[in-house]
């Protein structure tokens, strides 16, 4: 087939007439690199060649845009990408490109994400390390983010017990209250029996029997 026209369309991108009935629109960057003029001859297996490095580069600077805004796991970002493009085999090249350029690094990200989680939210461990697969990391990784934080999640679970919760334990009879707290605290991601340790060493220390 023949590109029978090409033309400037609106900034960078180009408009491609094939055989007067297809069009196709192409960065200036894909009509570069690809040598294309008026009147080239092009078989399928170069259109497609074409068609891909456009769609690639699209994908790519997407997928640019959004780290603008925050960073993405490799996995969150190939499904981000995924729900745009549909080709699996084009996203995954695209997060492939962003982790080899070092763009998506899971290890600097869940590093990120254990700050978040741990020293800014309060959260324990299971909820922390949830919340991290949640967004594409997997368990080993997260586990590694978590490790440098072990003391930081007793002293967290003490200074939610101080002031979170401190109006909900004036008195350890009242056994509605206490338990409304280690619920809480366990949808915080704290086990049972750290959450039950840290009470009675609260209700030791603040309150007289």
């Amino acid at each position: 087939m023949k590109i029978t026209s090409l033309k400037k369309y609106k900034g960078l991108t180009y408009e491609a007439e094939l055989d007067y009935e297809r069009k196709i629109y192409l960065h200036a960057d894909i009509i570069v690199d690809f040598g294309l003029r008026e009147n080239d001859e092009l078989d399928r297996n170069k259109l497609r060649e074409i068609i891909w490095a456009s769609n690639f580069r699209r994908a790519y600077q997407r997928a640019l845009y959004l780290l603008d805004y925050r960073d993405y796991s490799r996995t969150e970002m190939y499904k981000k990408l995924l729900d745009n493009y549909k080709s699996e085999r084009l996203c995954a090249a695209v997060a492939d490109k962003l982790e080899k350029n070092g763009i998506i690094n899971d290890e600097r990200y869940a590093e990120k994400l254990a700050v978040r989680y741990v020293c800014v939210r309060k959260f324990g461990y299971r909820r922390a390390k949830r919340e991290m697969m949640m967004k594409g990391i997997d368990q080993f990784t997260a586990d590694d983010a978590l490790e440098p934080y072990s003391q930081e999640f007793g002293e967290n679970l003490m200074t939610l017990l101080e002031t979170k919760h401190s109006r909900n334990l004036t008195d350890r009879s009242d056994r509605k209250a206490v338990e409304r707290v280690k619920a809480s605290l366990a949808r915080y991601g704290y086990g049972f029996d750290e959450i039950n340790r840290c009470i009675k060493e609260y209700f030791d220390n603040n309150l007289e029997d």
